[in-house]
C-alpha cells in the first residue's frame, strides 16, 4: 500500500514522483473511505510500475481539500506532472478504478 514519505510540500511529492500519483483522499472517520483502503492496495500492486498510491486526510490538510476541491470523501485525484488529470469519487472495485486509469498511464 502506500508508503510513508516526507516531503517539504505536496507539490514536491508530485514533481519529485517518477510516475503518475493517484492520490486517496480521505477522513478516519469516513466508513467508506476504510472499505477502499483494502481496494487501493490491489491496485497499487496491480498497477505498482505504473502508479504511486498517496493517501492525505483532509482533516489534517484541509488546505489541500479546498485546494483540490475535494467536497466528498474519498476522492481518488490522478496527477501526472503535478496536474491532476482524472478524479473518482467514492468506492468503486479495483478492476473499475483500474479500467478509468488505465488509459491514462
Amino acid at each position: 500500500m502506500a508508503k510513508t514519505q516526507e516531503f517539504q510540500s505536496f507539490d514536491d511529492l508530485l514533481q519529485q514522483s517518477p510516475k503518475p500519483v493517484l492520490v486517496d483522499f480521505y477522513a478516519t472517520w469516513c466508513g467508506p473511505c476504510r472499505m477502499l483502503s483494502p481496494i487501493l492496495s490491489q491496485v497499487q500492486t496491480l498497477l505498482k510500475d505504473k502508479i504511486q498510491v498517496v493517501k492525505i486526510d483532509t482533516d489534517k490538510y484541509p488546505d489541500l481539500a479546498q485546494k483540490f476541491s475535494v467536497h466528498a470523501l474519498p476522492t481518488l485525484v490522478l496527477f501526472k506532472a503535478g496536474v491532476p488529470v482524472h478524479r473518482l469519487e467514492g468506492v468503486a472495485p479495483a478492476e473499475k478504478i483500474i479500467e478509468q486509469l488505465s488509459p491514462l498511464l
